[in-house]
């Protein structure tokens, strides 16, 4: 069990951590995921995939990087950055192993 002291680094250590991420409402992050939703009207393709590896940051300010493996056709690996999410706001992250469908959406040429 922690002692007082250890305690209250543990708590500033988690605070400041939390203070170094950009802040944004969690009615914003849902109101994204709506909009999201909206533009589904575009023309789509969805595959599965597996998360190859978690590639990690090489600055504190990056996020890290999940790299999927795309079966199909042509096997193809796409990198993307590891913050996501989900369907209620909350910040969710790939991990290595995982079976992901990825979807991609393309704006109609005008």
């Amino acid at each position: 069990m922690l002692n007082k002291k250890e305690s209250d680094n543990a708590t500033r250590a988690g605070i400041k951590k939390e203070m170094a991420k950009p802040r944004m409402a969690k009615s914003v992050r849902v109101a994204e995921l709506i909009l999201d939703a909206e533009r589904t009207s575009q023309a789509r393709t969805t595959v599965r995939g597996t998360v190859d590896k978690i590639i990690p940051a090489l600055d504190p300010n990056q996020p890290e990087k999940a790299q999927i493996v795309v079966k199909g056709a042509d096997d193809r690996d796409l990198r993307i950055e590891n913050t996501l999410i989900d369907k209620n706001g909350d910040e969710v992250r790939l991990k290595k192993g995982a079976y992901v469908e990825v979807t991609v959406t393309a704006r109609a040429e005008r």
